[in-house]
């Protein structure tokens, strides 16, 4: 491993974990702030939409922040994060208090995300190993520890600021743990580059963020819609097709963690297989007419789904020297991001015109036409975007020379 390389690993596991943490308990607390709101579906609905805006434009512009403050920031964004969770559900009374809280969330976690992903491709430059996909495989994993967690609180009869402060605490530590562990800002950080300059080194990253947007697509519209399907289309009880987003995000968290661990294998390799899995398994999940089977297909749609965007970026910033990295990291994010809010309402649209089995085909095609373009981008991927491979010591060189492309 890299000089440096354990610290800055450690430290984005933390955070990863961290992030998961919140987004679990988020999921957990979600009918509780409707609740304290007094809105209804359709109203939570539109305030969730505050979530995407308040994070587009934080992870557009954290990128810069990253690179003058250095990965490092990630720890002060995370205490942000936790703090604006807590402030979300206390002055969640009505729908525009419960929208300013929604876009306060959205913020801190989108400059949180841009931050730790920053930190993640830095450790792995240094190290060698797909620190990224394992990073966000420890964050699928901490959702559903976070889900769990929430939902065991609620019912011991926690109020909904509780988890959140709960939370936030965890937050706290972890981030604690990245500014201790985490890097500063890079020796050419202070070096601005010009404008026609800035514009050529980001659009490489924007076109493989638009890639990783049809695999977030995918994704969150299984997330979003998975629980529906069942109750829906296979009458499962209220019980058992909660269970679909927590078992989705269990079957992403092992396949991120085992993608994570195959060092070996080729990106191309994992780009394809990632999304020839998430055709199928969406395919299995329309066509389903049992619960087994549905829940089958969902995991199988997880596995390959999940492992699209953190490559995608594991391979766009590899090369990218860490004064421009929280730049590059940003592209990626805020543009594959776009596919996150969109994939649910493209299912929605679908599924009123067709019906929710056959706009399944309509994901199935996002994931297929991801596994076209990915390997078609990152054989074009420029590389004027590194203007000099970091100064690595000889292991972690010789291991990147081995590591497949």
């Amino acid at each position: 491993m890299g000089i440096g390389a354990q610290p800055l690993t450690t430290a984005s596991y933390a955070s990863f974990a961290a992030y998961g943490i919140f987004w679990g308990t988020w999921g957990a607390a979600l009918p509780a702030l409707r609740d304290a709101a007094a809105v209804d579906e359709a109203a939570l609905g539109t305030a969730l939409l505050f979530v995407g805006l308040g994070g587009l434009p934080a992870m557009l512009l954290t990128g810069r922040a990253v690179d003058r403050a250095g990965p490092r920031v990630a720890g002060a964004l995370l205490v942000l994060l936790g703090l604006g969770g807590v402030l979300a559900a206390a002055v969640a009374g009505d729908l525009s208090t419960l929208v300013v809280g929604m876009a306060l969330v959205g913020a801190t976690s989108g400059a949180a995300d841009v931050a730790q992903n920053a930190l993640a491709g830095l450790a792995e430059q240094r190290s060698g190993r797909r620190v990224i996909t394992t990073s966000h495989g420890i964050f699928s994993s901490f959702v559903v520890a976070g889900s769990l967690g929430g939902g065991a609180m609620r019912a011991a009869g926690a109020d909904v600021v509780t988890l959140f402060a709960v939370a936030a605490a965890a937050m706290a530590v972890a981030g604690g743990v990245v500014l201790v562990l985490g890097d500063g800002p890079a020796p050419a950080s202070r070096v601005h580059d010009a404008p026609a300059d800035g514009l050529r080194l980001v659009l490489p990253f924007v076109v493989v963020g638009l890639v990783g947007a049809l695999g977030f697509a995918v994704e969150n519209a299984h997330q979003s819609w998975s629980a529906i399907f069942l109750a829906d289309e296979l009458g499962a009880p209220p019980g058992v097709a909660a269970t679909a987003p927590a078992a989705f995000a269990a079957f992403a968290a092992l396949a991120r963690l085992a993608a994570g661990a195959l060092t070996r294998v080729s990106t191309t390799a994992l780009l394809v297989g990632g999304a020839a899995a998430a055709v199928l398994g969406t395919l299995v999940l329309g066509g389903a007419e049992q619960v087994p089977v549905a829940l089958a297909g969902l995991g199988l749609a997880a596995a390959g789904t999940s492992v699209l965007y953190p490559t995608l970026l594991s391979r766009a910033t590899r090369d990218v020297p860490a004064h421009r990295r929280g730049r590059a990291t940003s592209a990626v994010a805020t543009t594959s991001y776009l596919g996150f809010v969109l994939g649910p309402v493209y299912v929605g649209v679908l599924a009123g015109a067709v019906g929710l089995p056959t706009a399944m085909v309509g994901v199935a095609v996002l994931a297929g036409a991801c596994a076209v373009l990915a390997p078609a981008v990152i054989l074009w991927l420029p590389r004027a975007a590194s203007d000099q491979r970091p100064v690595t010591s000889s292991i972690c060189s010789r291991r990147m020379s081995m590591w497949p492309r």
